[in-house]
Parts: C-alpha cells; structure tokens; sequence
C-alpha cells in the first residue's frame, strides 16, 4: 500500500485572507492610533488634569442634555463650520464622539473639524462605552454615574474614582438615542 501524504487543511476563514507582513502591520495599527483613542484613556488623561486637547461632543442639544463627558464641549456635527471658530483653538487638538460604536457621527464631526485645519481624533465607543465604564457624565440635572457594566469594564477597575452618593439610572438612556428628538444631531 502507497504511503498517502495528508493534504493540507483549508485555511480557515480567519486566514483566508493572509495576515499582513509585520511592518505593514506596524505601520497600519500606528497610523490607527494617529486617528483614534478610547474612553479609558480620554477618562484617566482628563482625570490627570491634562489640558493638552480638548474633548467635543457633536451630538444634538436633547443628547447633550441626557448626559455628556464632563468639561467637553458641545459643537454639533451640523453647526462645526459655523461654530468651531468660536469655541475651538486651531493650535490644541481635538476629541470627538457621539453616540457609540454604532454611531458615524463623530466621524463626520472629525472630517468637518480637520477640513478645518484642527488635528482630531475621534474616540471610540463614545459616550455608550463611556457611561458602561461607569465614568461620571454630566447632564442638565446634575452629575451622574452609572455601575461599571463587567462586560465592558473590570469590576474594581482601579481608574474608575469613587463617586459621593448613590449610583444613578436616568430615566432617559443614553446609551441608545435622545428621548423626543427626531435626530441624534450627527
């Protein structure tokens, strides 16, 4: 009997397309960066006190109201090129966000921002992910915070500062879309 080679497995569906080569890789993942942060690394910068950028919300009033990051500014996308002169510094670098992952609004608030001359980079989940953290926002009533979500956030996770008083649960959820408003505002 012939002695029979075992053929080779189909590459599977992760591999069907080949990884890129190690520097192309390196290159694509550090311009990604150059684009991009996230909640926990925004949260824990303006926690420091860093003033070396400034965060944007480009959301609708209703959304705002519902709660936004604490210190940001709020520029609708719709109302940058009007409004950007007045609120934002060409020289200090810009992060935006809107509703979340699911969500292209801060994508075009970034491109009207840069086609403006800021440098910009827009902050991945948005306010979703940054309220399942369980970082503080701010809304029209006051400011609140919710349970960190374990799903997205360690439990006891050591960035997450102690809040005074009782965590909250707005009767609005922001994590889904401005309560009576027809549109986010992105």
């Amino acid at each position: 009997m012939p002695l029979q080679t075992p053929r080779p497995a189909a590459p599977s569906r992760v591999l069907a397309t080949a990884p890129a080569a190690p520097d192309e890789a390196a290159a694509y993942f550090a311009a990604r960066l150059a684009f991009h942060t996230d909640v926990a690394d925004v949260h824990t910068a303006l926690a420091a006190g860093a003033t070396d950028f400034v965060v944007v919300d480009s959301r609708s009033t209703e959304a705002w109201d519902q709660g936004h990051v604490p210190g940001a500014v709020h520029l609708p996308a719709a109302r940058i090129p009007q409004d950007a002169g007045e609120l934002l510094d060409p020289a200090v670098p810009v992060v935006v966000y809107c509703w979340g992952p699911g969500c292209d609004g801060a994508t075009r608030a970034a491109l009207a921002l840069a086609g403006l001359g800021h440098r910009v980079k827009e902050m991945l989940g948005g306010i979703e992910y940054w309220i399942r953290e369980g970082y503080e926002v701010e809304t029209r009533q006051g400011r609140e915070r919710r349970a960190a979500d374990p799903l997205t956030a360690p439990v006891g996770d050591r960035l997450m500062a102690p809040v005074a008083g009782p965590l909250t649960a707005p009767a609005a959820d922001p994590l889904t879309a401005p309560v009576g408003a027809g549109d986010c505002g992105c």
